[in-house]
């Protein structure tokens, strides 16, 4: 068998197909398979095709049989041996995943071990049929194809109690990833904002739990906050989950449900106020962050928990219970006589310990009922649970801890898997939390920290995206947040990585645009995206490049200020910078626009070009421009503060030194912090300036803005280096998003006039 070399464009090679089998569909299938070889010929399907198999897979012989029925217009019922869609078990597969796919002009033949390598087989081929049909007949690729999956966790997330969805939504969710080749669904069900699982035990929970007063209106960072004055909320019956967990086994995809604890309790607590340390009354949260109130880790929580517990055991048949563990802040455990009492009964460190203690405690309960507990890595906070998954989601780190310590580990990073951050540099993009993630950069993801042995790296399990939904209100903007950045990420877990290429993958990916508009999924489209670079050319001058991932449109563009339109200049080669400019830009076919506007302005000051030195480097999540890009005259996103334009350093001191190269008059010095503390950035307190090593001059910062400006100006001085320190934040105060841990510093254009 011919192995396909994966790193030239996939589509090419199949042009020598093309006049054997016009009515075929050309391969182009996400995620891309292990091996492929394309033949000459094709498989006619139609209503005279036989479909039958082994009854192992009879569940995938009806999902089969029914969507092309739906989807396709064709109901396979004949007894025709010279024309079959085989379902065959194989033993001697050894991976419960795999699956073979065999298409000659006579016969589709998919072998697996279990029904679950058959219907990954099935995703596979429902790709190279059409998404639409208003014929008889339907012409397939003759081909041959092994395949099986990278990583044993495969997971999608969604964030159902900051806003909740439909069931028809959560199983629309469900067949999306599951077309995929995701294998996971966390279903995050609890929150400080709504609890969204019914418990029969504990009726207030559906009562008063489910329910929040108002919600609060744009971003969280806003000042004033303010609020919609409408009450939200609801809840999934136990008769629905059922159902949704039934129609996920039947497409292999197993549900793991998030119960929070011990923080993000606060709507629990809010139906019995027992359940927290000080036993006053509090309301459902209705904006986002992090909350003072917690459980309590008393015999009465821990008895609620197990309650909870127990209904939700019976509701998911599955392995695992994830049970949360993040963002806990310890304030009302300090000020608890219970809690002190209970550290020193117990012998624990502190309020790290008392978590621990809280984690394992539950864990062992959750194992005696048969289950394994997940948890978000600050369940490494005091101690790990002898037997506990962590989810490192805050960077690699505790995933690297925990694999050391020889635990299952699944990656989630903010930097590559978040996916309700932004993804195109369009300031016109939906409101989002903030960060930027664009669809390269997810694909560029990999679950394997560089810190790990080969033996370590066994205790990776795989990676999810995550939907959170602060900010997401609507099916619709789920599927645009999600979409295809899920695509990109289902590539990364299932396929090899020597047989990932981007350039590859967009090029299938306009083509798996069709099977998005066929699940009616509103994706985000920004294959024909403009991104832009400053540099130097060979003759040391400053010029811009502009760049578009789709080599498919042209990309024109203008200087004036002005919009440009399909006749405006097309860009061939880098711009000149030889002054301040404005340049407007968009992609474009032989008739019409096919991105949206990129805009940039390049302001030449007295340091743009020069050289820079850092006494620390950006956090390498955070390092997209690198250095340069504090001094190359472009100002970052007003909304995105993960672009290139921002770099960001986790509670470290910076010291930034520009070198003008000669002695230089400068009598001005802008700069520019981002201050989110709802994603753990701080802007600085104040600065220090120091020009050629001289007196040091202390500027102090009022930081009560999202975006906090800084401006001196001095009477006119000539300096050859300029010194900036700038002092970190240094630990978020307990009770706020990031309690406990150091705070960013995000750093935008550094302007010398």
């Amino acid at each position: 068998m011919k192995i396909l070399k994966y790193f030239i464009p996939f589509l090419l090679l199949c042009i020598q197909c093309t006049k054997e089998s016009k009515k075929a569909i050309q391969p182009a299938i996400i995620p891309i398979p292990e091996y492929q070889e394309v033949k000459k010929g094709s498989f006619v399907f139609s209503s005279g095709t036989h479909v039958t198999g082994d009854s192992e897979v009879s569940i995938v012989i009806n999902y089969f049989n029914t969507y092309v029925a739906t989807n396709l217009n064709i109901k396979p019922n004949a007894n025709n041996e010279t024309n079959t869609i085989t379902f065959l078990i194989d033993n001697e597969i050894k991976n419960d995943e795999e699956y073979h796919l065999s298409i000659t002009e006579n016969n589709i033949q998919i072998k697996s071990k279990t029904a679950k390598g058959a219907f990954y087989g099935v995703q596979t081929l429902l790709q190279l049929v059409p998404t639409k049909n208003d014929s008889k007949e339907i012409a397939i690729q003759c081909l041959e194809i092994k395949d099986k999956p990278e990583f044993a966790y495969r997971g999608m997330h969604l964030d159902v109690a900051r806003h909740m969805f439909s069931v028809s939504f959560i199983k629309k969710y469900i067949d999306v990833i599951a077309s995929l080749k995701y294998n996971t669904f966390h279903w995050h069900l609890t929150e400080d904002q709504g609890w969204r699982i019914e418990i029969k035990k504990y009726p207030k929970l559906q009562e008063i739990a489910a329910f929040r007063d108002e919600t609060l209106i744009g971003h969280y960072n806003d000042q004033p906050q303010k609020f919609d004055g409408k009450r939200y909320g609801g809840y999934y019956t136990q008769e629905e989950i059922k159902e949704i967990v039934k129609y996920a086994s039947e497409r292999f995809v197993e549900i793991i449900p998030e119960i929070e604890m011990p923080g993000h309790s606060q709507a629990a607590i809010a139906a019995y106020p027992k359940l927290g340390c000080t036993g006053e009354k509090v309301e459902v949260a209705k904006k986002w962050g992090v909350f003072s109130e917690v459980y309590c880790p008393s015999e009465t929580t821990f008895k609620f928990l197990e309650d909870v517990i127990d209904e939700v055991i019976e509701l998911f048949p599955g392995k695992y219970i994830h049970i949360g563990g993040d963002e806990t802040p310890k304030t009302n455990w300090k000020n608890s006589t219970f809690c002190q009492e209970l550290i020193k009964e117990k012998n624990l460190k502190d309020e790290h310990g008392l978590q621990s203690y809280f984690i394992k405690r539950m864990e062992k309960y959750i194992n005696s009922k048969g289950k394994q507990i997940i948890g978000w890595d600050e369940i490494l906070e005091g101690g790990l649970a002898p037997n506990a998954t962590v989810m490192s989601w805050r960077g690699t780190e505790g995933a690297v801890k925990a694999a050391k310590e020889h635990h299952n580990v699944i990656l989630t990073p903010l930097s590559h898997c978040y996916f309700d951050y932004y993804q195109s540099e369009n300031e016109n993009e939906p409101l989002a939390i903030g960060g930027f993630l664009p669809l390269e950069k997810v694909y560029s993801f990999n679950p394997i920290p560089e810190e790990l042995t080969q033996e370590e790296s066994k205790y990776v399990l795989g990676a999810q995206g995550n939907i959170w939904t602060e900010y997401i209100k609507t099916p619709e903007k789920v599927e645009y947040m999600a979409f295809p950045r899920a695509v990109a990420l289902a590539e990364v877990l299932w396929s090899k990585p020597e047989h990932r290429n981007f350039e590859n993958f967009e090029n299938r990916l306009e083509i798996f645009h069709e099977q998005l508009k066929s699940k009616k999924v509103n994706f985000a489209n920004h294959l024909h995206e403009i991104e832009g670079d400053l540099s130097k050319n060979e003759n040391d001058e400053l010029v811009y490049s502009l760049e578009s991932a789709s080599k498919k449109s042209v990309i024109r563009y203008t200087l004036d200020g002005t919009t440009p339109s399909i006749t405006s200049d097309v860009y061939k080669t880098p711009i000149l910078i030889d002054k301040t400019t404005h340049i407007k830009a968009a992609s474009f076919d032989t008739e019409k626009q096919v991105s949206s506007l990129f805009t940039t302005k390049v302001k030449l000051h007295k340091a743009v070009g020069k050289k820079i030195s850092l006494n620390v480097e950006p956090h390498r999540s955070y390092n997209a421009g690198g250095k340069q890009a504090l001094i190359n005259g472009i100002s970052g996103s007003d909304k995105r503060y993960g672009d290139k334009e921002w770099l960001g350093f986790s509670g470290d001191d910076v010291k930034i030194t520009i070198d003008l190269d000669t002695l230089t008059s400068i009598n001005s010095i802008k700069m520019r912090f981002h201050n989110g503390n709802g994603q753990w950035i701080y802007a600085p307190e104040n600065i220090n300036i120091v020009f050629d090593n001289k007196a040091k001059h202390k500027y102090e910062i009022k930081n009560d803005s999202l975006l906090v400006n800084f401006t001196t100006n001095f009477d006119a001085i000539e300096t050859k280096t300029i010194q900036i320190e700038i002092p970190n934040y240094g630990i978020i105060p307990e009770g706020r998003q990031g309690g406990g841990f150091n705070a960013w510093t995000f750093i935008d254009e550094i302007i010398i006039e």
